[in-house]
């Protein structure tokens, strides 16, 4: 009788150790984890800077080139001839192009380190998409490119940050333009969903294959292998959306044109 009552306390006093060991080894790796994160958000956080720091660096001598440009374009030194006019023009272009792509990196870096919070107020979407198309008539206009915009007339607003949701759709649709050929047309209609508002850009460019759709939303990736841009835009655009609690989807066919549709919800 002594032997049969011992052999299951022995069997319980097994499992209580096991069960203690597994304990043990959970806090242990909960604990690493823990480690592993801080030092993760401490390199995130670094990397941040580090763009930070040189954003900064590389702004201040592009605006001193675009102002020098400027004021050549002006004819302040002199008249120019119409070579020099075509080169002074792509010398702004290309230096407006790389102070752009140093505000993305900037608010790419500070987005993925968590230090970019939005700041959010009543936005009536359709003013904001009718300020982004008028800044953007000049640069179709040197492409020969029609933009069209298409807002409803009674238009509530809703919780967004301006300035973000101003940096989405110039992303668009310059992504739009760059993908128009010469001549094309740009399409951007604001409409009410049940759920908030949606935005469709629409350009009737060359569209794009499935394997260059499934490289959309990857920095330094754009939709076509040789294409101008470092494909930050539209990873900078899909965060942005996201952040608003919003979707961004794409429809697009080989030669016939893409649309970008991004939804804003209205949580008001």
């Amino acid at each position: 009788m002594v032997t049969v009552w011992w052999l299951p306390m022995a069997a319980l006093g097994g499992a209580g150790a096991g069960v203690l060991l597994t304990y043990i080894r959970m806090r242990r790796t909960a604990a690493a984890r823990v480690v592993e994160l801080a030092q993760l958000e401490h390199v995130v956080e670094r990397r941040a800077e580090q763009v930070a720091a040189l954003s900064h660096e590389l702004r201040t001598p592009l605006s001193m080139i675009k102002g020098a440009v400027d004021l050549l374009r002006e004819g302040a030194p002199g008249p120019l001839t119409s070579a020099q006019e075509r080169l002074l023009q792509v010398a702004a272009h290309q230096s407006t192009q790389v102070t752009s792509l140093c505000e993305s990196l900037l608010i790419q870096a500070k987005i993925e380190a968590g230090l970019f919070t939005p700041r959010m107020e009543k936005v009536d979407v359709s003013v904001v998409a009718r300020d982004v198309v008028t800044a953007m008539r000049p640069l179709c206009a040197q492409r020969e490119q029609r933009i069209s915009l298409d807002v409803p007339q009674v238009m509530p607003r809703i919780p967004a940050d301006p300035m973000l949701l101003t940096q989405a759709l110039t992303n668009l649709l310059s992504n739009a333009s760059r993908f128009t050929t010469k001549g094309g047309s740009i399409d951007v209609r604001v409409a009410l969903i049940d759920t908030g508002v949606a935005v469709y850009v629409t350009d009737d460019g060359a569209g794009m294959t499935r394997a260059e759709r499934r490289r959309l939303f990857h920095r330094f990736a754009t939709g076509r292998p040789l294409a101008d841009g470092t494909g930050l835009g539209l990873v900078i655009t899909k965060t942005v959306v996201e952040l608003h609690g919003g979707e961004i989807m794409v429809h697009t066919e080989s030669t016939r044109g893409t649309t970008f549709l991004l939804t804003l919800p209205d949580a008001s």
